[in-house]
C-alpha cells in the first residue's frame, strides 16, 4: 500500500496546480484539432475544466481517503451545453493529457523516495474520473434519447393530424434526417405495448433497415416513416417481423425526402391509417397492402381522398372517353360480368366487348376481368353517379 503524501510533496503538487493546468492545455491545442476546432468561449470553458481537475486531484491527493470529483463536478462551473459540444473520447483524452503531464512532472513534485506514489495515485485518480466521465456521458445519452423520442413523437402526431409548418421540418432535420433519397410510410398494430426499451430496440432495427427513419405510436398503431435512398419497399418488408399478425399498410414510395414533401408525406400517413383502419373489409389483403390498394375499403370507413380519388381515376376518365367504355363496363358489371349478356345488353360482338374492356384497363388501370379491380370499378362507378346527382 503506497504510503501518505509528506507535506513537501502535497506543498509542491498543489504550488504546481498552475503550471499543471497550463501544461495540459499545451499539449491539448499541439494534439488536439477538435480542441483548435472550438470557438474560443468554448475553449476558454475547457480550461476551467482542465484546471478545475487539476485542482480536484490536489484535493483528493491530500486525502485519498475520500472519493474523487466527479467528472460532473468538474462541469459545474461550465454551460450545460458544453457537454454537447465535447464527446466522452474527447473528455477522456482531456484526462489522459493531464495524467500524463503530472506523470512527466512526478520527479520534480515528489520528495525524494515518493516519485512511483505519486504516479500510482495520479493514475488511480484517473480511473475514477474516466469512469465518472463514462457515467455523465451515459445519463445524457439516455436523457437525450428520451428528448428525441419525445420530438419523434410530436413528429409523427403532427405529420398525422396534417400540422405542418416550418418549426416540422427544422425538428426533422434535428433528429438528424438526411435529406436525401425518397420517403415511405407504414403502419400496424403490435401484439404488446410500447415499452420504452422494446422502443428503442425497434428503433435499432428500423435504422438498420433504412438510411433514415422515424418510430411512434398514433393510438394502438405503430407507425413508421422510412427514407433514404436504398429500396424502401425492401426496408418495409424487413420490418414485417416487429409488427403483429395483422394487417400492415404501406403507402407510395414518396420521391422526395420528409423535411421537404412535409404535405406530401402528411397525406400518406393520413391514407395509411386510413387503409389500416378499413383492412377488415378486406380479410384477403395481402401483407404488406398498399394503402391505394383499399381504396373502396377506404370510403366505407369515410375517407373522402379515397372518394375523390376513385372518382377521378376512374369514373371521370371513363366518362370523358368516346369509345363507350362507361357503358360498356356498366353493362359488363350489372350482368354478372359476362361477356355474352353485356354483349346482348348492347347489341355489340362479345369480343367487342372484350376489347372495350381491355381499353377500361388501359384507362384506369383496374382490369374489370379481375374479380377484385372489378369490385373497385363497380365502387367507383357508383361513387361518380352519386356525384354527378349531387
Amino acid at each position: 500500500m503506497a504510503t501518505p503524501p509528506t507535506s513537501e510533496t502535497h506543498r509542491r503538487v498543489r504550488d504546481a496546480s498552475g503550471v499543471l493546468s497550463s501544461a495540459t492545455l499545451r499539449r491539448l491545442e499541439a494534439e488536439s484539432a477538435w480542441y483548435r476546432g472550438l470557438p474560443a468561449e468554448d475553449r476558454s470553458w475547457v480550461g476551467l475544466i482542465a484546471q478545475a481537475g487539476i485542482a480536484a486531484f490536489v484535493t483528493w491527493y491530500d486525502d485519498p481517503s475520500k472519493p474523487p470529483t466527479g467528472v460532473g463536478e468538474m462541469f459545474t462551473a461550465a454551460p450545460p451545453q458544453l457537454a454537447r459540444s465535447i464527446s466522452l473520447q474527447q473528455t477522456l483524452q482531456l484526462v489522459r493529457l493531464g495524467v500524463e503531464v503530472v506523470e512527466a512532472h512526478a520527479d520534480e513534485l515528489a520528495a525524494t523516495g515518493e516519485e512511483r506514489d505519486l504516479r500510482e495515485a495520479v493514475l488511480r485518480y484517473s480511473r475514477e474520473v474516466a469512469f465518472s466521465a463514462a457515467e455523465v456521458y451515459a445519463r445524457a445519452a439516455e436523457v437525450r434519447g428520451a428528448w428525441d423520442a419525445r420530438i419523434e413523437a410530436l413528429i409523427i402526431d403532427s405529420l398525422v393530424r396534417g400540422d405542418i409548418d416550418d418549426s416540422l421540418r427544422s425538428r426533422v432535420a434535428a433528429l438528424g434526417w438526411s435529406g436525401t433519397g425518397g420517403t415511405l410510410v407504414m403502419a400496424g398494430t403490435l401484439s404488446t405495448g410500447f415499452e420504452e426499451d422494446w422502443g428503442a430496440d425497434l428503433r435499432r432495427t428500423v435504422h438498420r433497415s433504412a438510411q433514415d427513419a422515424l418510430v411512434g405510436m398514433h393510438d394502438n398503431r405503430l407507425v413508421l416513416f422510412l427514407g433514404g435512398e436504398d429500396d424502401l419497399m425492401a426496408a418495409a418488408h424487413a420490418m414485417l417481423g416487429r409488427f403483429s399478425d395483422g394487417p400492415v399498410v404501406v403507402g407510395t414510395v414518396i420521391a422526395g425526402s420528409l423535411p421537404s414533401e412535409l404535405a406530401e408525406c402528411s397525406r400518406s400517413a393520413q391514407e395509411v391509417l386510413a387503409a389500416l383502419a378499413a383492412t377488415p373489409a378486406w380479410p384477403l389483403a395481402p401483407r404488406p397492402v398498399q394503402a391505394v390498394e383499399l381504396l373502396p375499403e377506404r370510403v366505407l370507413v369515410g375517407d373522402g381522398t379515397a372518394r375523390r380519388e376513385l372518382v377521378e381515376r376512374a369514373y371521370r376518365p371513363l366518362a370523358a372517353h368516346t369509345g363507350a367504355l362507361l357503358e360498356t363496363l356498366s353493362a359488363y358489371l350489372g350482368t354478372g360480368r359476362s361477356l355474352e349478356a353485356a354483349a346482348r345488353e348492347l347489341y355489340v360482338h362479345p369480343n367487342t366487348v372484350r376489347y372495350r374492356l381491355r381499353r377500361v384497363t388501359d384507362v384506369t388501370g383496374w382490369d374489370p376481368l379481375d374479380a377484385r379491380d372489378s369490385y373497385v370499378l363497380q365502387t367507383a362507378l357508383a361513387l361518380g353517379r352519386l356525384a354527378e346527382a349531387g
